[in-house]
């Protein structure tokens, strides 16, 4: 059924326009309101939060430097050296020979054990380290590690990435990158600095998902009947995890406040509200997952309505709603296992205590974990047929689109289509029939 993304079923121009402006009429006061929204909630420059040093900042003397492992070896501790000496007892562990960038002679670096134990450092590794050799402060050793140099990776990474979506999905492809990076920006520009402010996180989350949703799908898909289905069905989506979410986490008593980030949060940024925070992380979170399914959902419609363009708008929701069941059984399980294996170390961390099942899943961690996947499901499964049903109410209201005669590459599927129909009747769904 794929092939026909580019051009609409609908050939009645009036009727095309008619089924856009209703659709407008519905979307426009939307954009308005999200666009006013933003406005007002945008962020001015006075941030009332107190500013956190740089991780890797250094002391007086002491110098942040990065360089290459020659080796690793297990030797005397650089630590522990010389402790025979004055009655104390030297100890062995893993001891990286690095070459530094800036150039000079290689430096002994004693690697810590979870490290060790997860990662060990190879010959060719790019770090980062403290040179405390020349610093006034008391420190066993004179070189301590600090991180891997990760920048090369990732780099190789996210070009792949680009280069697979781009040759796959070509300029469409390059549009929902461009997509995603302005969404992003969005992100870090207004969401996070308004949220700083101390500003409604459920208002911020709205927000920032609507106006992300209006600016990467037309970007990416293009201004069509379509488009605007798959938008309406994720704005209705968005509505209802919003309104599940603000109930979950109240009534479940979410506080936000399970691990240090959050608590240090806490601490710098007193106006912003944990399970608010939590609230708003929910709302994006579940965003990416809805545009997913509804503009997958609004292209199976029309494709529908292509194949069996005399087909009742009952027969037209029925078979779609086929189609979305199996969308629906695969995503909910998709949006489990995302979660599952994001908050797999919790997991292994809470199976270690000698308590009963149902008290480790109702801990603050785990609810709101389980939450997560819960409101973001519920969400996603009523927006399935929301979209089918204003999907298919826009093809009918727009008339059946007349059978062109096919050529190239069609001819022959249509070719393919009439084998099909010869060795028995096809139906889409269990519902219609194509007439040839």
């Amino acid at each position: 059924m794929g092939g026909h993304h580019h051009t609409d079923v609908l050939t009645d121009p009036a009727r095309r326009r008619r089924a856009n402006l209703i659709l407008w009429i519905l979307l426009a006061p939307v954009a308005v309101l999200a666009f006013v929204a933003t406005l007002l909630l945008w962020p001015s420059a006075g941030i009332n939060a107190q500013a956190l040093e740089n991780p890797f900042g250094t002391a007086d003397g002491v110098e942040l430097s990065t360089g290459t492992v020659t080796s690793t070896l297990r030797e005397t501790c650089p630590s522990t050296e010389g402790l025979d000496e004055v009655g104390g007892k030297e100890l062995l562990c893993e001891v990286s020979r690095v070459s530094p960038d800036a150039g000079g002679a290689t430096v002994a670096l004693e690697v810590p054990p979870e490290t060790t134990q997860s990662r060990p450092l190879k010959p060719g590794d790019r770090i980062k380290y403290l040179d405390l050799s020349h610093s006034s402060t008391t420190s066993s050793a004179p070189y301590v590690f600090v991180d891997f140099v990760r920048s090369m990776p990732l780099a190789l990474l996210g070009t792949l990435y680009a280069v697979v979506v781009c040759l796959v999905a070509r300029w469409r492809g390059l549009r929902a990158l461009a997509g995603l990076g302005g969404g992003l920006f969005f992100i870090v520009t207004f969401m996070i600095p308004a949220l700083l402010e101390g500003k409604s996180p459920m208002l911020v989350g709205l927000t920032s998902a609507t106006v992300i949703m209006f600016a990467a799908l037309y970007f990416a898909h293009g201004f069509s009947a379509r488009t605007s289905t798959a938008l309406l069905g994720t704005l209705f989506g968005l509505g209802v995890t919003a309104a599940i979410a603000s109930w979950a986490t109240d009534a479940a008593a979410l506080t936000g406040a399970t691990d240090e980030s959050a608590l240090t949060l806490s601490t710098v940024v007193p106006e912003l509200s944990l399970s608010g925070l939590l609230l708003c992380g929910l709302l994006i979170a579940g965003m990416g997952v809805l545009n997913d399914v509804t503009i997958t959902q609004s292209s199976a419609v029309w494709e529908l309505a292509e194949i069996a363009p005399n087909s009742t708008a009952r027969q037209l929701f029925a078979s779609g709603m086929r189609i979305g069941r199996d969308h629906i059984a695969s995503t909910v399980y998709t949006i489990a296992f995302a979660y599952t294996g994001a908050a797999l170390p919790i997991l292994v961390l809470v199976s270690l205590y000698d308590r009963p099942l149902i008290d480790t899943l109702t801990t603050g961690q785990m609810a709101e974990e389980v939450i997560r996947i819960l409101v973001g499901s519920i969400g996603l499964v009523l927006a399935i047929p929301v979209t089918t049903a204003i999907a298919v109410a826009v093809v009918k209201a727009t008339g059946p689109g007349k059978r062109s005669r096919p050529s190239g590459r069609r001819a022959m599927r249509g070719i393919g289509d009439l084998s099909s129909e010869m060795a028995g009747p096809e139906r889409i769904g269990d519902t219609v029939k194509i007439n040839c």
